[in-house]
């Protein structure tokens, strides 16, 4: 493993993130710009030009902390092919999911497994593939493993995300069942999304993507920009708050997202959190609540890469939706959510991380209680597209680094 210090000076990015380049009638559905065919830089690859260092990224953004963190960074593991999510197991290993279909363990010295068999066939065209991966919270006893993933349609054109739980045994998952299903499958390549986050209750959320079909994000009977809350056996809990309504389905939490790549439970309130790229410019945060529109596309922060508005979009605030908790004018393009909570940091106590593919950082979010107070930016001289963010049980901090020779980084703070 390698291991560098880093003192960093905290800078700002202008970026975008994810629509492309609209057609004439700015009808055609958001696409995966780094990937698709005359499409602008997007969120998974915008180019970035440096601004200011003022650490506020929005009109009601967080000022930079007054002392800036000085961090080291270890290269943990290497050798990953687009690695996507992480999770750590009780006997000190990880899981990692490589986004071309593999999953793997890596060993507490970073070595890494061969792939684990029996994962699920994957619609790995734009960003779409082996996605979140989380550890049930009983895994010590029942070696209960969840992923998502996008999901081919029969004729292999278009996808969605599922989701399944398996067990665990050595080197294969056994008794593999699919849990869920987006429905229907509107994706050509974009926005899945997706995350898993048990709520300590019996239950899970997983945070989606629109498919790039901004419409079907208002639409309850579609499965597309919506958080679904389901029983960890994949059924549909009683008190879900569309049960029982002919007009729309009943898994859903929230709906009117766009695309979510990053979502985490609050250690003291036990709510959710989750984020959501925008198109260029308004990626936000959000504390989602039950039954509650978000807006997209109705009302948004961001616009067109052309620099006209969404065409659905009515302004920023529309009567009916709830305003972001949190949202950059800039696009850092974001994907993973970790709060701090270990004792091994005390000056990262309170903070909530947050993975940034287009702006290439790190970003640092104090919290006192649910306000965001100070944004910090790290890692901005290594022009790593961070994908995930997880607090490891040893008090570090670890991200993965979307690239085709992706790493895991093990990131503390230096006090020397």
């Amino acid at each position: 493993m390698r291991r560098t210090t880093l003192a960093l000076s905290l800078s700002l990015t202008l970026g975008a993130c994810s629509d492309p380049a609209p057609t004439a009638s700015d009808t055609a559905p958001a696409a995966d710009a780094a990937t698709q065919p005359g499409a602008a830089a997007a969120e998974e690859s915008a180019s970035a030009t440096p601004v200011a260092s003022s650490g506020v990224s929005a009109p009601h953004g967080a000022p930079a902390p007054a002392t800036p963190s000085r961090v080291e960074v270890t290269e943990f593991a290497t050798g990953l092919e687009n690695p996507w999510s992480l999770a750590f197991l009780p006997d000190g290993r990880m899981l990692v999911t490589e986004r071309p279909g593999r999953l793997r363990y890596i060993a507490a010295d970073g070595t890494l497994s061969e792939p684990i068999a029996n994962t699920p066939a994957v619609f790995a065209i734009g960003q779409g593939g082996l996605l979140d991966v989380a550890v049930s919270p009983g895994f010590a006893s029942d070696r209960t493993v969840y992923l998502t993933y996008a999901e081919p349609d029969a004729s292999g054109n278009n996808a969605g995300t599922a989701a399944i739980r398996a067990t665990l045994v050595d080197n294969a998952l056994q008794n593999v069942r699919q849990i869920f299903r987006q429905e229907p499958k509107l994706s050509r390549g974009a926005h899945f999304g997706s995350r898993i986050v048990f709520d300590g209750n019996g239950h899970l959320f997983i945070a989606l993507g629109e498919n790039g079909e901004r419409a079907a994000s208002q639409r309850l009977d579609h499965l597309q920009g919506k958080i679904v809350r389901l029983a960890l056996d994949g059924s549909i809990p009683a008190d879900n708050p569309f049960v029982g309504r002919s007009d729309a389905r009943a898994e859903i939490w929230s709906y009117g997202h766009r695309n979510q790549q990053g979502a985490a439970l609050h250690p003291v309130t036990g709510q959710l959190w989750t984020h959501e790229h925008g198109p260029r410019g308004g990626d936000e945060i959000n504390i989602p609540q039950r039954a509650a529109n978000y807006g997209w596309p109705l009302a948004t922060y961001g616009i067109n890469y052309s620099g006209a508005p969404i065409l659905e979009s009515v302004g920023t605030a529309v009567a009916g939706t709830e305003q972001p908790h949190y949202y950059w004018e800039q696009s850092p393009g974001v994907s993973g959510m970790a709060f701090y909570t270990a004792d091994r940091f005390p000056a990262w106590n309170g903070s909530l991380f947050v993975g940034s593919m287009a702006q290439r950082e790190l970003i640092r979010l104090q919290l006192d209680g649910d306000r965001i107070v100070a944004e910090e930016r790290l890692l901005s001289e290594r022009r790593w597209r961070i994908r995930d963010v997880r607090q490891g049980p040893d008090g570090y901090i670890y991200v993965v680094t979307d690239e085709a020779d992706g790493k895991v980084l093990k990131i503390g703070l230096d006090d020397a």
